[in-house]
């Protein structure tokens, strides 16, 4: 390993990616690039490529231009913007060189590889930008990273920060910074994934989703497990904010296709809720650090709309932590720990 003197440390921030406009041209090469890789759709690339190409291309990306022209700003993509402060932020906090890319589209991570190797980094910290671990989102991301590092790059990797207590609290403050004064329900609202990606990812290969209350049995597969992540995500958050356990419930959202996914579903919870006379929700998307598609749309939108045609009176959307000052400054402690433990080992 090379010695601390040698060595001058970047970081990369990764995000999950954005089309270069709402365009229906723009947003099919992004879900092609998206849905191809073989984290997300894990099935055979030549099933792959018929699914993709066949039956989701020539229909989805409409929709989806719709979605992304709702949500697009003067600055071009939430996601991208957001993203892009955010790491501006950090480096200020640092005072090291950061750079931003994105899984797919662009700055990619060969661009935010180069933008570090051109300011003279040669030990680069990978942060993928999402808490809880996923092969769609983690190992994918971590993967392209090391494939792209030139010859004399040195890197490590920032592990999933769930329940860290930098991003704890960060969404403990931001919660009660946007909670409204009045409310019934806090209702944690995360991406959804595919059953089959629970098993595929549980080394163990025989605990996730293979036993009674699975996620709260301990196991080596919690290291990898999602759902697993999102509820321990969850009730770091309830504890820091002190809420009872009637106050809040946790879903999943997003799902394509018609495979099993993780449940319940957002949609059918929040058609639920007034029934139940739950007439005042507050939504939360602690999946994403960053605002995108499926926080101000998904759920700000439609979410919104489900739940007051259902009966609701009041529907609170709560941001993401993006860069806000608290999560900034834990984020480059997370950093800064990250880099010492590096260090030692």
């Amino acid at each position: 390993m090379q010695t601390a003197q040698s060595t001058k440390n970047g970081f990369l921030l990764i995000n999950l990616g954005t089309p270069k406009s709402p365009s229906v041209k723009d947003v099919r090469q992004y879900l092609g690039e998206f849905l191809m890789d073989r984290h997300v759709l894990d099935v055979p690339w030549f099933l792959r490529k018929i699914i993709v190409s066949g039956f989701i291309l020539p229909f989805r990306p409409k929709n989806s231009a719709e979605a992304y022209e709702k949500i697009w700003t003067d600055q071009g993509s939430p996601l991208l913007v957001k993203s892009q402060t955010l790491a501006d932020s950090l480096e200020a906090a640092l005072g090291e060189p950061v750079a931003l890319s994105m899984r797919y589209g662009s700055p990619s991570i060969d661009d935010g590889i180069r933008t570090l190797q051109a300011r003279g980094v040669d030990n680069v910290c990978i942060i993928p930008l999402y808490p809880q671990h996923a092969d769609s989102t983690i190992t994918t991301s971590i993967e392209a990273t090391l494939a792209a590092l030139p010859e004399g790059m040195s890197s490590f990797v920032m592990p999933p920060f769930y329940k860290q207590p930098q991003h704890v609290e960060a969404w403990g403050e931001v919660i009660r910074e946007h909670l409204p004064e009045k409310w019934d329900h806090l209702l944690f609202s995360y991406h959804g994934l595919p059953e089959r990606h629970l098993t595929t990812a549980d080394p163990t290969n025989e605990h996730c989703l293979n036993c009674d209350d699975c996620c709260n049995v301990p196991s080596p597969a919690h290291d990898t497990c999602y759902r697993h992540q999102v509820y321990e995500t969850s009730k770091e958050i309830v504890k820091y904010l002190g809420l009872k356990d009637d106050q809040y419930g946790v879903s999943f959202q997003s799902r394509l296709g018609r495979l099993p996914w993780l449940t319940p579903y957002t949609d059918k919870v929040l058609e639920e809720l007034p029934g139940k006379g739950i007439k005042h929700v507050a939504v939360v998307c602690p999946a994403f650090v960053v605002d995108n598609l499926e926080t101000l749309e998904e759920m700000g939108m439609q979410g919104h709309e489900t739940f007051m045609e259902a009966g609701g009176e009041t529907f609170t959307l709560i941001p993401c932590i993006n860069d806000s000052p608290i999560w900034v400054e834990g984020l480059a402690d997370l950093c800064r720990k990250e880099s010492e433990a590096q260090l030692k080992s």
